[in-house]
């Protein structure tokens, strides 16, 4: 395991699975983590309940065992400062970059640097992400496939986007290497800290009649992506949260 990631990297490194449908695909992504050294799985809505006694996990029973079990996608990547969502786009135009293969170890690389948790989200075989997970995403990625066969087993997925991170930092980066903690003024904002500023945000919106309440959701959407799209640090976050509150009390009163 020298040659690939350090475990203090693999450690603000997670693995997201949701709404997974079959017990053994949750088992074998577990696997796969365990055969890189990452142990940070997050399973969100599955189909079944005991997914977690799934065999095919060989030697990745305990990495089932400690997983993270949440009802949404936002709960599973609440502390995570840049989301990767795995996607076909064979039928799907993208709203966020994409991101070649390739280049997804360098731009892990550089979140690890400034002291930030990085999610990579698998979606369900059936359907793969939503349009409102997808939403929760910085960038997306895609393998690429031949045409004739574009879809990937969960399981083999998850290994061939590991094995890219891990042993592409692994080559740059010491076995004994510690992220360096972020400045309290680079920090980057999380999931949860984008969250609760879009809540806000979209509180304003409603307390000021902005639009019709049938395009609320449209809104948030939106809101979201142009969340994300900004890069903002935590203390940034924190500061338009601020604003908006005090806006937002201005209208109530």
């Amino acid at each position: 395991m020298n040659s690939l990631l350090a475990e203090p990297h693999r450690d603000r490194i997670s693995v997201v699975l949701v709404s997974p449908r079959n017990p053994l695909n949750i088992g074998a992504a577990a696997r796969a983590m365990a055969n890189f050294g990452f142990e940070r799985l997050a399973v969100v809505a599955p189909l079944e309940e005991h997914w977690r006694e799934a065999k095919s996990a060989v030697g990745a029973s305990n990495l089932l065992q400690n997983a993270k079990s949440t009802k949404c996608l936002a709960d599973a990547v609440a502390d995570c400062t840049l989301v990767v969502g795995t996607a076909s786009l064979e039928h799907r135009k993208p709203e966020q970059p994409v991101i070649p293969l390739p280049e997804l170890a360098p731009l892990v690389q550089k979140e690890l640097a400034r002291g930030g948790r990085i999610a990579l989200v698998f979606g369900s075989e059936k359907r793969g992400l939503t349009r409102e997970d997808l939403a929760l995403c910085q960038v997306l990625t895609a393998i690429p496939t031949d045409s004739s066969q574009p879809s990937m087993n969960l399981g083999q997925a998850v290994a061939v986007c590991l094995y890219e991170i891990a042993s592409r930092i692994g080559e740059t980066a010491t076995s004994n290497a510690s992220p360096e903690p972020a400045s309290e003024t680079a920090a980057p904002a999380s999931t949860r800290d984008l969250d609760l500023l879009a809540g806000v945000v979209e509180e304003t919106m409603l307390a000021a009649n902005y639009s019709p309440a049938e395009m609320r959701n449209a809104n948030r959407h939106d809101l979201d992506l142009l969340l994300r799209r900004l890069a903002l640090t935590r203390r940034d976050a924190g500061r338009i949260l601020g604003f908006f509150r005090r806006i937002l009390w201005r209208l109530n009163q």
